[in-house]
C-alpha cells in the first residue's frame, strides 16, 4: 500500500483491511471483487490484485507460511527485487540489501556517483551490498532509509549531524547536495477520450475492465478509447445506440504516464439491459470499488444533468443524439 502512496492515506485502508482479512488465508479466500471494492481510492489498482493473488500463492504453495528467501519471494505476484530483499532482510533476518530512494541517495552522496538516474540505479544496488553486514541486514537497511529521510535529505542535507560525514565523497568535494543527479522527465503526455453514463431505473451502468493493462478488473463507467487527440466518433464507442446528450462537463484525471481528459454523454435507457453489464443503484456506484477517475465521471454527469439522468435510449438501436 506504500508503494507510491503516503503514510497518511495509506493508514484508514490498511486498517480496514487488517480487520477484514487478519491472516494470509483470509484474504486467499476472498473474492477478488470485494479485494478491488476495499482497495478502492488508493490507486495503482494491479497491487491489490497482485496482494490477493500473492496470497492464494501462499496459502496453496506455501501451507499459509510466508516464505523467507528472496528466491521464493520472488515468485510471488508483485513481489520484485526491493519487496523481496526488503522481506527477507527486516522480517527473516536475511542478508539481503533493500534500496529505496532514500538508500540511493545515501550511496550517491556517499561515493560521489555522478551518473544520473535512473542509469545510475545498478551501481548504487551494488555500493549498498557492498556495505550490507551478514548480520542484522534488516537493521543495517532500516538505519540508512531513517539516515536518508532525516539527515541526508533531497534538499538542505544535514551533514554536521551525519555520522558518515567523515567518509562522505560527496561532502569533501563540495557536490552532496546537488546528488544523485537525474536525468530529465520527459513531460507527461495528453489523452483524451468520452465517458457514457447509462441509466435506467434509478440504475446506471458500470462495466469490468479486462484484467490486464491500467486499471485492470476494476469497474467503470463505460468508455471509448483514450488517445492523444480528440475522440473521433466518440458515440460509436457508446456501450449501446441512444440519443446521447454531451455534457456541459468534463473529467481530468492525472495518472502516473498522462493525463487524461474525458467528455461526458449521458442517456437514458427504457429498461437494465444485462447484456450490457451491471447496474447499480445510483446511490450505490460510488461505492461499488470504482477507481477514482470513475467517481469523478459519476459526479460530473449528476451536476452537469441536475437530477442524474441522460435522454431516454432508443429501442432496438435508436438514433444517435448529436
Amino acid at each position: 500500500m506504500l508503494q507510491q502512496t503516503t503514510v497518511g492515506t495509506v493508514k484508514p485502508f490498511f486498517q480496514r483491511f487488517t480487520a477484514l482479512w487478519p491472516a494470509i488465508e483470509d484474504l486467499a479466500d476472498a473474492p477478488v471483487d470485494e479485494v478491488m471494492r476495499a482497495w478502492a481510492g488508493l490507486g495503482y489498482y494491479s497491487r491489490a490484485r497482485n496482494l490477493h493473488a500473492a496470497a492464494r500463492r501462499v496459502a496453496e504453495d506455501f501451507g499459509g507460511v510466508f516464505p523467507a528467501a528472496e528466491e521464493q519471494l520472488r515468485t510471488l505476484p508483485g513481489v520484485g527485487p526491493y519487496t523481496a530483499a526488503a522481506i527477507a532482510a527486516i522480517a527473516f533476518g536475511r542478508k539481503a540489501t533493500p534500496v529505496d530512494g532514500n538508500i540511493e541517495r545515501v550511496m550517491a552522496r556517499l561515493h560521489a556517483v555522478e551518473t544520473p538516474l535512473p542509469k545510475a540505479k545498478p551501481e548504487l544496488k551494488a555500493l549498498a551490498e557492498g556495505l550490507t553486514p551478514q548480520k542484522r541486514a534488516g537493521d543495517f537497511a532500516q538505519a540508512l532509509m531513517d539516515l536518508g529521510a532525516t539527515v541526508c535529505t533531497p534538499k538542505n542535507p544535514a551533514c554536521l549531524s551525519c555520522p558518515l560525514m567523515a567518509i562522505c565523497e560527496g561532502r569533501r568535494l563540495g557536490i552532496a547536495g546537488t546528488l544523485p543527479r537525474r536525468a530529465g522527465k520527459a513531460a507527461r503526455p495528453d489523452r483524451q477520450g468520452a465517458a457514457f453514463v447509462l441509466t435506467a431505473d434509478g440504475r446506471v451502468l458500470l462495466r469490468r475492465r479486462p484484467p490486464r493493462g491500467l486499471l485492470g478488473g476494476m469497474l467503470e463507467v463505460p468508455t471509448g478509447p483514450w488517445a492523444a487527440g480528440p475522440p473521433q466518433d466518440p458515440e460509436g464507442h457508446a456501450p449501446v445506440a441512444a440519443a446521447w446528450q454531451r455534457l456541459p462537463v468534463r473529467v481530468e484525471h492525472v495518472f502516473t504516464h498522462f493525463r487524461l481528459t474525458l467528455d461526458v454523454y449521458a442517456a437514458e435507457a427504457e429498461a437494465c439491459d444485462p447484456g450490457l453489464g451491471l447496474w447499480v443503484p445510483w446511490s450505490e456506484a460510488a461505492a461499488a470499488g470504482l477507481p477514482s477517475v470513475m467517481r469523478k465521471v459519476l459526479a460530473a454527469a449528476a451536476d452537469g444533468q441536475g437530477d442524474g439522468r441522460g435522454r431516454r435510449a432508443g429501442r432496438g438501436g435508436g438514433r444517435r443524439g448529436r
